[in-house]
């Protein structure tokens, strides 16, 4: 019988496994779809289905930089506890994920797990897969950011807290020069103070808008006359400035300069411009919505549908 792609498409929804596990298992099955699902289930392969709603919180950020230095990834993979975020099996999977990223060229975390593992037979989603159904949690490749060096520089990569914060930082100079101390500074800086842009430049106008919209109301609010509140509103702009852009930002490590006047010192010193091409940082579940429950009520829930 021919194993068409529709079948493929229904049998993974319906068990969590890879699409070629599903269509190897169909083609066993001769097509019969719950023959299909019997095959997976006894492979272990059908268990990520349920556990694909548990939520994925926790977990590690994974760096890569190849060895010519040329390309670099970074990478959020989740699983449910910080227990199995220290399991070998699942660590090495993480570190294969960020070497795939940085050497693929998939643009969206689809495409990645679409593509051949590099470190195995199959689809990086039928790895995945397989981690599930053996570790018995459900985990995701979750994000990935790819870095690739374009003339003179440096990709320079910091974790923080066994994977709990990854940054990557992409410093680019006018010529080759000496710049791994200060791309470890500024990675440092990245993952203590979270900037959200470069420079003012790249802060959004519609953000600004905002901004001054909500100072100025504050400002009103606080009883001051509108032709004041308009000279507070700058005040508070130019501060805002310096909590979200990295250029502006004092440095960590001496207060009495910023980064933009520490990469202007960086320069002189080394008689080539020197600047932030790019950075990203990564910190374990933001913005993921952990699932808590009461464990008497879920052991309840649970007998009710035995």
């Amino acid at each position: 019988m021919t194993i068409s792609a529709g079948m493929v498409k229904e049998l993974r929804e319906m068990t969590g496994a890879g699409m070629m596990n599903c269509k190897k298992a169909l083609t066993a099955a001769d097509g019969d779809m719950e023959k299909a699902v019997e095959i997976l289930r006894e492979k272990g392969l059908s268990a990520a289905a349920k556990k694909a709603s548990r939520v994925a919180s926790e977990g590690i950020v994974e760096t890569y930089i190849s060895e010519d230095g040329k390309s670099g990834a970074i990478a959020e993979i989740n699983c449910e506890t910080d227990f199995v975020s220290k399991n070998n099996d699942y660590i090495l999977f993480t570190k294969n994920i960020a070497k795939q990223a940085a050497l693929s060229k998939a643009i969206n975390v689809d495409e990645l797990l679409d593509e051949k593992y590099i470190a195995g037979d199959g689809t990086v989603r039928d790895a995945l897969t397989a981690l599930i159904a053996k570790i018995g949690e459900n985990m995701n490749v979750r994000r990935f950011e790819r870095f690739t060096k374009d003339g003179e520089g440096i990709l320079k990569d910091y974790i923080h807290g066994d994977g709990r914060i990854g940054v990557m930082v992409y410093l680019k100079s006018d010529k080759e020069v000496e710049l791994d101390e200060l791309a470890k500074d500024i990675a440092m800086q990245v993952a203590a103070v979270n900037p959200l842009y470069n420079t003012r430049e790249d802060v959004p106008g519609d953000v600004i808008e905002k901004e001054k919209e909500i100072n100025k109301t504050q400002a009103i609010n606080e009883g001051k006359p509108e032709n004041i509140a308009e000279k507070m509103v700058k005040g508070r702009i130019e501060k805002y400035y310096k909590e979200v852009c990295l250029n502006e930002q004092v440095w960590i490590k001496d207060g009495d300069y910023t980064i933009k006047k520490l990469l202007q010192e960086k320069s002189k010193e080394t008689g080539a411009k020197i600047k932030i091409e790019k950075f990203v940082r990564f910190e374990k579940g933001e913005g993921i919505e952990k699932k808590t429950e009461d464990f008497a009520a879920e052991v309840q829930a649970q007998m009710k549908q035995a």
